[in-house]
């Protein structure tokens, strides 16, 4: 969904009342009710959603459309997309993780080191895994100035200065 940004999960139900866990990946996670429409990846689209609580790692939600705890558990594990037109514009040096994705990586010389298949942010800062052609597994690469120099997201590569040994 290239003009979609995911905001955030849905965790199930929360109580019997349709109400779900909800995880925003938004910078202000309050934000996220501000993006609706929200989509699914199957396209189901919540015209409304309202924060009812807030709970470890997240909150409460109503969705419209969801009005039993049965509803809710069939969205557990649901990702939540939002219009790329509803989101605020970034500074050059920010960028939404969808954008990352599938980037050719290049180091300083030039040299493929693989493409960008997922970025993880595990709280100590942003890690972008790296697929490398012919390797069995991916590469872990801290998405950091010193590590990631350049992003250019016209071209679609980013060029790596990664530690001694990573690749």
């Amino acid at each position: 969904m290239p003009d979609r940004i995911v905001v955030g999960s849905l965790g199930g139900a929360f109580g019997v009342q349709g109400e779900v866990r909800l995880k925003s990946f938004c910078a202000d996670p309050g934000a996220i009710a501000d993006y609706t429409p929200l989509f699914t990846e199957d396209g189901r689209q919540f015209v409304q959603l309202v924060l009812t609580g807030q709970q470890k790692n997240g909150f409460t939600a109503r969705l419209d459309g969801v009005v039993t705890k049965e509803d809710a558990d069939a969205l557990r594990n649901t990702k939540l997309y939002a219009d790329r037109s509803q989101m605020p514009s970034l500074p050059d040096d920010e960028y939404y993780y969808s954008d990352l994705i599938g980037l050719d990586v290049l180091d300083t010389g030039g040299k493929s080191l693989g493409t960008v298949k997922n970025v993880m942010d595990h709280g100590a800062g942003d890690l972008l895994e790296i697929l490398v052609p012919g390797a069995p597994d991916t590469v872990l690469l801290p998405f950091t100035q010193a590590a990631v120099p350049t992003v250019d997201l016209a071209s679609g590569r980013l060029i790596a200065d990664p530690p001694e040994g990573l690749f």
